[in-house]
């Protein structure tokens, strides 16, 4: 069984950054594509990036390029999202999820298998 834990959400004013981490343990998602989804309150949840098992690959919302940056350690299985620029409307509870059918990006959540339990990011401005 695989398990996720999200970390390093919080409170930041508009402008500053966070970085949130994904820790995986159990069997290893070395070789499955990992991502990002965000969900705020009353919306559904939106894909915010993804990357490749072996992290040469990534793809991002159109809302989050340019200001966020997935990036991945496999020797640690850890998945990183690092958000620079926040806004507002970035406010929502940020998951992490794995794909183990999958090697590379996708932005589709039911392509997803494993899902952590989310870290609130609010944004003040």
């Amino acid at each position: 069984q695989v398990q996720l834990v999200e970390s390093g959400g919080g409170l930041v004013q508009a402008g500053g950054s966070l970085r949130l981490s994904c820790a995986a343990s159990g069997r290893t998602f070395s070789r499955n594509a990992m991502g990002w989804f965000r969900q705020a309150p009353g919306k559904e949840r939106d894909f915010v990036a993804a990357i490749s098992w072996g992290g040469g690959s990534t793809y991002y919302a159109d809302s989050v390029k340019g200001r966020f940056t997935i990036s991945r350690d496999n020797a640690k299985n850890t998945v990183y999202l690092q958000m620079n620029s926040l806004k507002a409307e970035d406010t929502a509870v940020y998951y992490c999820a794995g794909a183990r059918t999958l090697s590379l990006p996708s932005r589709y959540a039911y392509e997803y298998d494993y899902w952590g339990q989310g870290t609130q990011v609010t944004v003040s401005s």
